[in-house]
């Protein structure tokens, strides 16, 4: 069985990582600290963690800069904490290639049930690639997406997706042409249920479009049945 737990925190609240890491390491969690920006950047970088749970509020750089970062040159797992209240800060952090945010304060039974949600997705994640066959390779219109490589390719050209969009257009096209409903979504993609504010599949679904194309052939590639879900337009061949 694969085990991704060793865990990166880099945050400038030394009482709060002392937190985490009483609480994260009974749960099998070895759990690393920084407390400066770059350092933080360069560990995260370097290989030895399987998941980053980074602030946003850092001295010296964001914490979405170290993030920005982070994702030229890493798909590593990224848990952003952002200020209570702040949904912009979520929907940036999203946006810019984050797994997953969780506001602060926070209880850490919270924390733990996301990390433990993002650990299941990147182990289901290595698991199927090394088990899905070429047979099930999926194409839909213009695009093509291979489960095993954990490729996506369009019109010839490689697209460079984060775990959670691939895992959210893979669900897509192997249902294009029917609806899927956010709450189907939320808990197939992020493996949790969806909550009333919860708009983190929406942003997905915002960068999926931005990194795929609005549109193919003039249709509208995913689009939005209002109150219910969402709905990839073409039909897969």
């Amino acid at each position: 069985m694969l085990t991704m737990n060793r865990i990166l925190v880099i945050d400038d609240d030394t009482e709060l990582c002392e937190l985490l890491i009483d609480y994260l390491q009974p749960e099998g969690f070895a759990v690393s600290v920084m407390h400066q920006a770059q350092e933080g950047l360069d560990c995260a970088l370097s290989g030895e963690h399987d998941m980053v749970v980074l602030d946003v509020m850092l001295p010296g750089m964001s914490g979405f800069e170290v993030l920005r970062h982070i994702r030229a040159g890493s798909t590593v797992p990224v848990l952003m904490l952002t200020a209570r209240g702040e949904e912009i800060d979520r929907i940036i952090g999203l946006e810019m290639g984050a797994d997953d945010y969780l506001p602060k304060p926070f209880n850490p039974r919270e924390l733990l049930a996301r990390i433990r949600a993002i650990q299941r997705r990147s182990e289901t994640s290595l698991l199927e690639a090394g088990q899905q066959s070429r047979a099930e390779k999926l194409t839909v219109g213009d695009i093509n997406l291979d489960p095993g490589a954990r490729s996506v390719v369009k019109n010839g050209g490689n697209v460079e997706l984060t775990t959670v969009e691939f895992s959210l257009l893979h669900e897509l096209l192997k249902t294009a042409g029917q609806v899927v409903s956010r709450e189907e979504l939320t808990e197939k993609v992020l493996d949790r249920k969806l909550s009333t504010f919860d708009r983190s599949i929406d942003v997905h679904v915002s960068s999926l479009r931005k990194k795929l194309g609005h549109e193919v052939k003039g249709r509208e590639r995913i689009k939005t049945i209002r109150g219910v879900g969402y709905l990839y337009t073409q039909s897969a061949s």
